[in-house]
């Protein structure tokens, strides 16, 4: 068990809900990979709209928690005003706060996201912000209240694992205290047993399981391979 926005959660692993061939396979695979925790952004599944309804009647009927994401935002301004619908469509005060700085590979502008997660939080928000590995703007969104910081593995969707362990290693070390979760850039099982060695405390992805050949049998390696990851960080890695 492990603590997540005062909530004790099994599942070291969180999934999102894009990009799955069907609804029924992203069913599956959810259930497959045990996790407790799925993603997903309100401007892409219209709550509204009838197949909006019948997304969220499925992840409700699975029972597991739901962290709004605002991707596809461009603004603090617009974050902020995606992270207020969803407070009201899900009655949940958590938000996987994403604001977008550049198009190509989706890199979180720090100066916005740290602007709207000032603001959130003095609006009673649980933010989870998405970010880089930079150790600044970590410590600067930790002052401002977060705790919960998702630096990035690698860009979004990229498969290219971690990218840079010396940064990501160096936020753990300074950052005891926080939740830390790897979020985006892993690609394959063996991505998430580093993150969890290292002793993050979770991984988020979507892409390494939506997109491969057999979804459901990749969210089940996930499910092992962040178990594997965090026994080894508890047992203590032996030196090279």
């Amino acid at each position: 068990m492990w603590s997540v926005g005062n909530q004790e959660i099994d599942s070291r692993l969180l999934l999102g809900t894009a990009l799955y061939p069907s609804p029924s396979v992203m069913q599956l695979a959810i259930k497959a990979s045990g996790t407790q925790i799925v993603t997903c952004a309100l401007r892409r599944q219209n709550p509204q709209d009838k197949s909006g309804q019948d997304f969220w009647r499925l992840l409700r009927q699975m029972n597991v928690k739901l962290l709004p994401n605002t991707a596809g935002c461009h603004s603090a301004k617009e974050a902020i005003t995606t992270a207020q619908m969803a407070r009201e469509l899900f009655g949940t005060n958590w938000i996987k706060l994403e604001v977008i700085g550049d198009d190509y590979n989706l890199q979180p502008d720090p100066f916005a996201l740290l602007t709207a997660c000032k603001e959130l939080i003095s609006q009673g928000f649980e933010v989870f912000p998405y970010c880089t590995d930079d150790l600044v703007l970590c410590e600067k969104l930790a002052a401002a209240g977060c705790q919960v910081l998702m630096p990035w593995g690698a860009p979004i969707g990229t498969g290219k694992g971690l990218m840079n362990r010396y940064a990501l290693r160096t936020l753990r070390e300074r950052l005891p205290h926080l939740t830390l979760i790897v979020d985006a850039g892993i690609g394959k099982p063996s991505h998430a047993t580093q993150a969890l060695e290292m002793g993050y405390d979770a991984v988020l992805l979507n892409t390494a399981v939506a997109q491969s050949n057999d979804p459901v049998t990749m969210a089940k390696g996930f499910r092992h391979a962040v178990e594997a990851g965090r026994l080894a960080f508890q047992a203590g890695i032996m030196p090279e």
